[in-house]
């Protein structure tokens, strides 16, 4: 009960200061997961289409998805010629992980739609742009959201490591409760939120896939 009442204290007097954070926190770690998800449609597609790209393509995404966070963080703003404060950083950081596991995802969902049904669809007169979407993408979603709630999940953590470098989010409650001997409600607070950040993105990505995909459960009813 101590801990709770310290927990209350605290919001009472930092609350506006937490909810700037969880703004900023959910900003930085959407924002690079709808721009990846974007470019990984066109990348996943090539990945499948055209043979030759798929080596350097999934080999390039395994490589960049092994370069430590920090490393990163700290080396864009060399190549960006930014401020290392400026959040675009983190936001291009974490565009370049997602989309490493995206791509991935993408092409093995777009691979995992069946030849007969893109064939059918073929011949009743599907030219490939609108078979593209009408089949071959919506057939795709279960995996490629699948792989869109794991670099969700991995977003809402790896946001929380710019706090190290001095850029908002929640990262910044658990480096204020380090620099004050580990006081524990700034470190609660910002791992409960992230928690809670993660689990609730992770669910309304699953109902967005029950939604777009009903016929997924009507395979699973049977």
């Amino acid at each position: 009960m101590n801990l709770l009442s310290e927990i209350v204290d605290y919001l009472q007097i930092n609350g506006d200061d937490v909810r700037e954070a969880l703004v900023q926190h959910l900003y930085l770690a959407l924002v690079p997961v709808v721009i990846a998800f974007v470019l990984s449609l066109p990348l996943g597609w090539a990945v499948v289409r055209y043979g030759w790209v798929r080596h350097p393509v999934l080999t390039l995404s395994s490589i960049v998805y092994t370069i430590p966070s920090l490393a990163l963080l700290l080396l864009l703003p060399g190549i960006l010629h930014t401020s290392i404060l400026d959040r675009n950083n983190v936001v291009v950081a974490l565009t370049i992980y997602s989309l490493a596991l995206l791509v991935r995802s993408t092409a093995d969902g777009l691979r995992s739609v069946d030849a007969g049904v893109v064939a059918s669809a073929t011949a009743m007169g599907y030219r490939p742009v609108r078979r593209w979407f009408a089949v071959d993408l919506p057939l795709s979603l279960p995996v490629v959201l699948a792989g869109l709630r794991v670099a969700t999940v991995t977003n809402v953590s790896l946001v929380s490591i710019a706090a190290l470098i001095g850029i908002g989010g929640l990262g910044q409650l658990f480096t204020r409760g380090f620099q004050l001997n580990f006081y524990a409600p700034p470190i609660v607070i910002g791992l409960v939120l992230s928690v809670a950040i993660a689990l609730v993105l992770d669910v309304l990505i699953v109902l967005a896939q029950r939604l777009l995909t009903p016929w997924s459960r009507i395979g699973v009813s049977r």
